[in-house]
């Protein structure tokens, strides 16, 4: 299965289950610092950002909290799976 999880104006597409609220928040933490020759803690082995994907095919969303807002095109892809029925789980807001 491959989602998206959005962090403020960041963004990642990933191939995995739909993480839990924990589990995603530790993701955007390990990967919005570049830490070279650092090894992924092995909870979040399960998960891996995707360079390429088909919008069609994402099948989860997830939104937790950033220091910007999320951009326009970001906010159109929410939309969008939204439209499909996917439930946007926001962190920020509570919803899980």
């Amino acid at each position: 299965m491959v989602g998206i999880l959005v962090h403020g104006d960041n963004h990642f597409i990933v191939g995995g289950e739909l993480p839990d609220r924990e589990t995603a928040l530790a993701l955007v933490r390990h990967w919005s610092v570049i830490r070279i020759g650092a090894a992924t803690p092995a909870r979040l082995e399960r998960w891996r950002i995707v360079s390429r994907e088909f919008r069609e095919n994402l099948g989860w969303a997830v939104v937790v909290p950033g220091d910007s807002e999320i951009s326009p095109a970001v906010t159109t892809l929410l939309g969008e799976l939204s439209a499909r029925g996917i439930v946007i789980h926001d962190v920020r807001a509570g919803a899980w």
